[in-house]
């Protein structure tokens, strides 16, 4: 059944964007699938934030001010989201900072291995570099902090954690998160349609092989 969101706030970023915030990460994840299904004509793109939800319009063919009526005023209703999506993603445990991250969480490499499989990750959003999931759902025994000196490049594929949440680095960057370890399913293509394979709401199984 749908419902309306409660928008707390909402700002122009520029002059082809605008920012609603939003009380949680479900409601934004709904506010964002409900500005994408009413299909407003200008509509280019719209990014689910943690609390956010970024619209970015082209202003030529979209009203900004009514895009902001619609908003503020909730004429927008909130759609149920679709049934997520759910991912299984092989995953090789043999990181360069298993061994820290199981001394920090004092628990031995099996149990962060078999904690960090336990659990079902949900896309909370895609940014960072194309592609990047953060990945909400983490055991808390799990949370470690970054690294105190980032890596100048972690491979495509390293699975890593930071803070609460797990990530898998779609192309070799920089980083600063723990790498525990790795998989070769591809996270983004930029010649695929879509190029992300994660998408926001979306569900994420770590399978360790």
């Amino acid at each position: 059944m749908n419902h309306h969101l409660q928008v707390r706030g909402l700002r122009f970023l520029g002059e082809a964007a605008m920012v609603a915030e939003v009380n949680d990460q479900a409601s934004a994840h709904r506010l964002a699938a409900a500005v994408t299904a009413a299909g407003l004509a200008g509509v280019q793109d719209v990014v689910p934030g943690t609390r956010t939800v970024t619209v970015l319009a082209d202003p030529q063919r979209c009203d900004m001010a009514d895009l902001a009526v619609i908003l503020r005023t909730r004429e927008l209703a909130a759609r149920d989201l679709p049934d997520p999506r759910t991912h299984q993603i092989p995953v090789v445990y043999d990181g360069e900072d298993l061994t820290d991250v199981a001394t920090m969480c004092q628990l031995s490499v099996e149990e962060v291995v078999r904690r960090h499989c336990g659990a079902t990750y949900t896309v909370a959003l895609v940014g960072f570099s194309p592609g990047f999931a953060y990945l909400t759902g983490l055991d808390p025994a799990l949370t470690v902090s970054r690294r105190a000196t980032p890596r100048t490049a972690v491979p495509p594929g390293s699975v890593a954690l930071a803070e609460d949440h797990t990530a898998i680095y779609p192309q070799a960057t920089p980083g600063g998160w723990q790498v525990i370890g790795r998989t070769n399913t591809v996270l983004f293509d930029p010649h695929g349609d879509p190029p992300a394979l994660l998408r926001p709401a979306d569900r994420v199984r770590l399978v360790a092989s």
